[in-house]
């Protein structure tokens, strides 16, 4: 792999770019490399998932000479940069976050930010999704993951990255000397799910909002929630290859 220091970075993110997660994202990344580029949403598109805009142009807007937005979602951000920003060079890394709020469990299936990651994978580049989870309502405080990002990026640049690999990475809402330690673990799953809240708006219509939020409980201990509930930084490698490997065998008995 690229030297880091040499390598061309590429930024995205789903909160916008103006985003203050962005811009510490982006302070580390110049540290790290002098070729660093950011294109992101014009807007924010959190919880856009995977999704890529056919139906309708998209646009881009300079913010500086490597600073541009896209009138468009995360994935359609990376798109864009790698086959038009960066078209005379691709990127030898896609950083995307730092989130305004943690990506766990089966938040990794709706996440913009985790998305921009995918899309950097599933064009052979290596890839890692950042996200700082919140304490309660609490004003979110990057000072954990700006610590720590440094040499988080650099180990996970040093890895032997295989097809479609991706790395999902979550920040606990702690100092930085709170913190336990970092953790790699798989994905988890809450014991309970996203719910919706009735209403009715001021015409008196009724109306249904998705975000009755689900708790972060979990039985599991090896997961990406059990490692930020004992305030660690969790590291889940994700794979791009959705086959259920052991049902193709009985799957293909049973349509005999």
């Amino acid at each position: 792999m690229t030297n880091l220091s040499n390598a061309r970075i590429l930024i995205s993110n789903d909160d916008g770019i103006h985003a203050p997660g962005l811009k510490v994202l982006e302070k580390i990344a110049h540290q790290l490399s002098e070729d660093v580029w950011t294109v992101a949403p014009e807007t924010e598109q959190s919880a856009t998932s995977h999704s890529l805009t056919t139906r309708r142009p998209v646009y881009t807007r300079r913010f500086g000479e490597r600073r541009v937005a896209v009138t468009g979602t995360p994935t359609d951000c990376v798109v864009v940069a790698v086959n038009k920003v960066l078209k005379d060079k691709r990127p030898d890394l896609v950083l995307s976050g730092i989130n305004h709020g943690g990506n766990l469990a089966e938040d990794v299936l709706y996440s913009g930010t985790v998305a921009a990651a995918m899309e950097g994978a599933t064009l052979g580049v290596p890839a890692i999704a950042f996200s700082q989870t919140r304490n309660g309502d609490a004003p979110i405080d990057f000072t954990v993951a700006e610590y720590f990002l440094p040499d988080l990026i650099r180990g996970l640049h040093r890895i032997s990255w295989k097809r479609d690999l991706l790395i999902n990475v979550n920040f606990p809402a702690c100092a930085p000397d709170e913190v336990s330690g970092v953790r790699v673990c798989r994905q988890g799953r809450r014991d309970e799910q996203t719910g919706v809240i009735e209403g009715r708006d001021p015409g008196g219509r009724p109306y249904i909002w998705i975000g009755d939020w689900a708790s972060d409980r979990t039985e599991a201990t090896d997961t990406d929630l059990a490692v930020i509930a004992e305030r660690g930084i969790s590291v889940t490698p994700l794979h791009l290859d959705l086959t259920h490997s052991e049902s193709l065998a009985p799957l293909a008995e049973a349509l005999r």
